[in-house]
C-alpha cells in the first residue's frame, strides 16, 4: 500500500487497510478523520496522537486483533489476508526450539489468566526466547502498569506496519 493510494480510497477500504495495523475502531475512525496526508510522517504523528487519546477498552479492542506468541494455528487463522504481517513479525518463533515454545504457551496462558487479555510484545527483531523472558517479566506487572507496558507494545506494532507503507 502507498500513501496515494491510501488517500484515494474510499472511507470503507481505508478502514480495512488501516484494521492491518490496528483494530481499535476509535483508532481507525481517529486516522480516518484527518485524510488526506501529505506524507508517511503526517500519517504516522496521527497515528500517535489518535492512539494517546484511547481508553482501556480501545486498547484491549487492538489487542484482540493479535495472536498469541507462539501460537502457530493463531497466526495463521487471523491473518489468512493479511499479507502475514503478524507471521513475519513472529517469526522466530517458528524456528524456536520446543521448549521456548512450551514455555510461551503456559507463560500466555498465565498471562492471560491474570490480565485478561493476550501478552502483546513488538516481536519484530526478538528470538523466542528473549519475548518469553519479557513475558515472564512482565507477569510480575501491576494491571495498570502491565495496560501501559502492552498498550505501549501495540503502538510500536502499528508504527512498524505503516513503515511498510511506501
Amino acid at each position: 500500500m502507498t500513501l496515494t493510494e491510501f488517500n484515494a480510497l474510499d472511507t470503507k477500504p481505508a478502514a480495512q487497510v488501516l484494521e492491518l495495523c490496528c483494530v481499535s475502531t476509535r483508532w481507525i475512525e481517529g486516522v480516518l478523520r484527518e485524510r488526506p496526508y501529505r506524507d508517511l510522517p503526517a500519517l504516522r504523528n496521527v497515528a500517535d496522537s489518535v492512539w494517546s487519546t484511547l481508553s482501556k477498552d480501545d486498547y484491549l479492542e487492538a489487542f484482540e486483533g493479535h495472536p498469541k506468541i507462539g501460537d502457530v494455528n493463531s497466526l495463521k487463522a487471523k491473518y489468512a489476508g493479511s499479507g502475514n504481517l503478524a507471521a513475519h513479525e513472529q517469526s522466530s518463533v517458528a524456528n524456536a526450539a520446543e521448549p521456548v515454545i512450551e514455555r510461551l504457551v503456559k507463560g500466555n496462558q498465565r498471562y492471560e489468566r491474570r490480565f485478561g487479555y493476550i501478552f502483546i510484545v513488538c516481536a519484530t527483531g526478538k528470538s523466542a526466547l528473549e519475548m518469553c523472558e519479557l513475558l515472564e517479566q512482565r507477569l510480575d506487572n501491576g494491571p495498570i502498569v502491565e495496560l501501559t507496558v502492552a498498550a505501549e507494545e501495540q503502538r510500536k506494532i502499528l508504527q512498524i506496519r505503516l513503515e511498510q507503507w511506501q
